[in-house]
């Protein structure tokens, strides 16, 4: 057998056979590269493309930037997440965001309380309901009453979301209005109770103007003539509170002298006594130990002690008697009226310091109030810096606290005070 000429046969096979895998083996690189190359350009759609040129260290060392310019745009979209949600969380109003399967997939604190295990569960019903409207592509809005406690007032409005070709789930706010809508109750109430309270006695001085025209016996022209006083008066009084309750609200801060506070309520028992006597019902004043100093306006804080002294005059039972005291409590005065009559019925405790809100319209008719001296005390006592208080059960009488900050002069004494040393 002749082997010489075998040799180079086998020879130019294996030749062959490098050379297909060398072949291969390039081809193979060069796609892995192309690969790398597109994953990276994918990674950084910023960098320009590349020429197909350089080796695998060069496409390898544009992925890793790539790779790190993506981990940075990951870090920098979390921390953006983290913003938004903090944010979210901390909106007035309750989100609830749902998908169009109309599951949950963004929901606030506040709308989870409302609509999570914890909510008011007719609440939560109604807002299901809206949102189930969301999904077929329908708005809508409701006003929900919840009676608490505490008593609140929430509208709620859903509409439905899409990306522009199918809908892609619904949304709802939910914003609490109680407070809107007590102070638009309260204006409505103003403007029908003023306008009543004017009418009246306009009406009762031109039924008396006319009666008095016709009227010719002297007797009766007197008598006439004192109700038109009387009716005069009550008009006047009205007047001026409304005047004085209108400057209390659009004054920002009242002008303010130190003064003593068993002034005050000398000058407000003063003013109180002739009606006080006149009615049957003694005012036993107590005023505090020691020089108790408080900065205000003399005239505002004189005119609310006097408005809970009347106020408690009128609503006393024959024999009984008024209560007015203070007292120093830590760094405030709380001066106290109470009364011993028919107190205040648990359900008006909350209204009593709006304007005209009467607890018994017919007894406050005959006392001749204006509805207004709450009003006045309330707006005193914020303006500077205090706060007013009751406490009255029915048929046992009330006691209202009108609680003023001390003067610094007051403090500083109180402290002396407190770290001197007993001798």
């Amino acid at each position: 057998m002749d082997l010489g000429s075998g040799v180079p046969v086998i020879i130019s096979a294996g030749v062959v056979v490098l050379l297909l895998l060398a072949a291969l083996w390039f081809r193979g690189r060069r796609v892995l590269v192309r690969r790398l190359q597109t994953i990276a350009a994918r990674l950084d759609d910023r960098a320009a493309p590349m020429d197909g040129k350089g080796g695998r260290e060069a496409v390898l060392e544009r992925l890793e930037r790539s790779a790190e310019r993506g981990q940075l745009r990951v870090d920098e979209s979390t921390g953006d997440s983290a913003r938004l949600s903090a944010a979210f969380n901390h909106l007035a109003d309750g989100v609830v965001v749902v998908d169009q399967r109309g599951e949950i997939v963004l929901r606030n604190g506040i709308a989870e309380q409302l609509t999570g295990p914890g909510g008011d569960a007719l609440t939560a019903d109604a807002i299901w309901e809206l949102l189930d409207r969301t999904l077929r592509g329908l708005e809508g809005e409701r006003e929900l009453r919840l009676f608490g406690p505490p008593r609140r007032v929430l509208h709620v409005r859903a509409v439905p979301l899409d990306d522009g070709t199918r809908p892609i789930g619904g949304v709802a706010f939910l914003r609490d209005v109680s407070e809107a809508r007590r102070i638009e109750n309260m204006r409505r109430d103003f403007v029908a109770n003023v306008s009543h309270e004017l009418k009246t006695p306009i009406g009762a001085l031109g039924l008396l103007a006319e009666t008095m025209a016709a009227e010719e016996d002297g007797e009766m022209l007197r008598r006439l003539a004192g109700r038109v006083l009387h009716e005069s008066e009550r008009l006047e009084r009205t007047v001026e509170d409304l005047l004085d309750l209108s400057i209390l609200e659009a004054q920002e801060s009242p002008e303010r002298e130190l003064i003593a506070v068993d002034m005050l309520m000398a000058d407000a028992a003063e003013r109180m006594a002739s009606t006080a006597e006149a009615a049957g019902i003694p005012i036993e004043l107590t005023e505090p130990a020691g020089d108790i100093l408080v900065a205000c306006d003399r005239r505002q804080v004189t005119s609310a002690l006097f408005n809970l002294l009347d106020n408690a005059v009128k609503y006393s039972e024959e024999g009984g008697k008024v209560e007015f005291t203070a007292q120093v409590e830590g760094f405030s005065v709380a001066i106290s009226v109470r009364d011993h009559g028919i107190g205040i019925p648990h359900r008006d405790l909350e209204r009593i310091f709006e304007r005209f809100y009467r607890v018994d319209r017919t007894r406050s008719r005959a006392t001749g109030g204006t509805g207004l001296g709450l009003a006045i005390v309330r707006h005193v006592a914020q303006a500077h810096g205090g706060e007013v208080s009751v406490e009255s059960e029915e048929n046992r009488g009330s006691t209202f606290t009108l609680k003023l900050p001390l003067a610094a002069a007051s403090r500083t004494a109180r402290r002396t005070r407190r770290s001197t040393p007993d001798g």
